[in-house]
């Protein structure tokens, strides 16, 4: 399946920056903090961060199983579409 390719114009630069500007003044708005250099982040042990980032792992695994059932699915589908195709071309 190829994907689209899509040129960076100037407009289209000027749009995706407009864009995340906005995406960053909304999130100094959810924190209630003006200055966005000010806002202080949450410290967090190590073994804590491994847990979370060994549980991210894990579930990205397990996502990449459900996608390759469904690929597999796709794939059925597919060509039973173009056997039915096929088919209903040679009676025509």
């Amino acid at each position: 399946m190829a994907k689209r390719v899509r040129k960076i114009t100037p407009n289209f630069l000027k749009k995706i920056i407009v864009q995340e500007a906005r995406k960053l003044h909304l999130e100094t708005l959810e924190t209630g903090v003006t200055d966005p250099e000010k806002v202080k982040a949450e410290e967090v042990d190590a073994d804590e961060f491994a847990d979370s980032l060994a549980k991210d792992i894990d579930h990205i695994k397990v996502l990449k199983i459900k996608e390759r059932r469904l690929r597999a699915n796709l794939k059925k589908i597919q060509e039973a579409k173009a056997k039915l195709r096929r088919r209903i071309q040679k009676r025509i």
